[in-house]
């Protein structure tokens, strides 16, 4: 499976990309919504881990442009957040996201969400919150 992670924080983007390359897929990295969006016009992505909040344009944003675009309509989103749950599931955009999560990211649940999302059963050899 292709998923492009979509993170402002290198320290983050780096670590999510390797616990999914360690799980069998291909990772493409963007830096904000903006150098996404290119990269989405590239690529074909079938899952796309997107952070919040970044400089250029944001996670919302860019999830909007994904779920609008026809070519990427089987597309999942998983959306992570410094703001927590609450503060989110109020948000318009909310039901474009398949899974939303808290940051800093658990492993174990990243693992069980990517999972679901995917169809496919992991293992977390490794238990550690990383932010």
């Amino acid at each position: 499976m292709n998923i492009l992670v979509v993170d402002d924080n290198k320290a983050v983007q780096d670590m999510l990309c390797e616990l999914i390359s360690s799980q069998g897929h291909n990772v493409d990295k963007a830096i904000n919504g903006l150098d996404a969006l290119g990269k989405v016009q590239q690529g074909n992505y079938h899952l796309f881990v997107i952070d919040h909040l970044m400089p250029l344009m944001n996670g919302l944003q860019l999830t909007k442009n994904i779920k609008n675009n026809p070519a990427l309509a089987g597309a999942k989103v998983i959306f992570m957040t410094t703001q927590g749950m609450e503060s989110i599931k109020g948000l318009a955009e909310f039901s474009l996201f398949d899974k939303a999560i808290d940051k800093p990211i658990d492993t174990e649940q990243f693992i069980a969400v990517l999972s679901e999302l995917t169809a496919t059963n992991y293992e977390c050899d490794t238990l550690q919150v990383i932010g």
